[in-house]
């Protein structure tokens, strides 16, 4: 093959790939809450963003919980316990 020929099919080749990437991660968060979770004495907001409203809701807890809990125990505990608020920003 001529050289280029083999940078052209290496430059459509990153095109494709750029491309997939951009349209699967854009495409994933349809839903996006913000969650406020108050544990042990304290308070903990955290913003998600996934494709099911139950995946959203479940991030936005487990990284606010991150933020109050600590162990494993209490991440467990802390991510059953139902949230002070739940706002919706997206609903696709």
């Amino acid at each position: 093959m001529k050289k280029k020929t083999v940078v052209l099919l290496g430059v459509a080749f990153a095109i494709v790939v750029l491309a997939v990437l951009v349209f699967t991660t854009m495409g994933t968060n349809r839903y996006r809450c913000e969650v406020c979770i108050f544990f042990n004495g304290r308070t903990a907001c955290r913003t998600a963003g996934a494709s099911t409203e139950a995946q959203a809701l479940r991030t936005a807890t487990e990284n606010a919980c991150a933020q109050i809990a600590s162990g494993v125990t209490d991440s467990m505990a802390c991510e059953n316990t139902a949230p002070q608020s739940v706002i919706w920003l997206t609903r696709k």
